[in-house]
């Protein structure tokens, strides 16, 4: 059974700058305003801001597939851009409830 997962990721040093640029090069300059414009299927909620010290991801994807899927193409993008993997922390999603 696929079951929806949390995903948290933490950039330390980072912010807005390297999310944009991050952004750009997912959607071949085309912005991210729809959860379609991420060119992986399965992701079901998306938000960013700023932490202490960083900047945070915190996604909620369809299963751990979808989110692996995801990873082989931002994973590449991050290693072009200089940042090293970075290891999100996943946890099963009890509920998942959208407006």
């Amino acid at each position: 059974m696929r079951m929806a997962v949390i995903v948290t990721t933490d950039f330390p040093g980072n912010g807005p700058e390297l999310y944009d640029v991050v952004v750009d090069r997912l959607t071949d300059g085309g912005g991210f305003t729809s959860l379609s414009d991420v060119p992986a299927p399965g992701l079901i909620a998306h938000v960013a801001g700023p932490v202490e010290g960083g900047w945070r991801w915190i996604e909620v994807w369809e299963s751990e597939e979808a989110l692996e899927d995801f990873s082989k193409i931002l994973g590449p993008i991050l290693a072009d851009l200089g940042h090293a993997y970075v290891e999100p922390v996943i946890v099963p999603a009890h509920n998942v409830v959208l407006k």
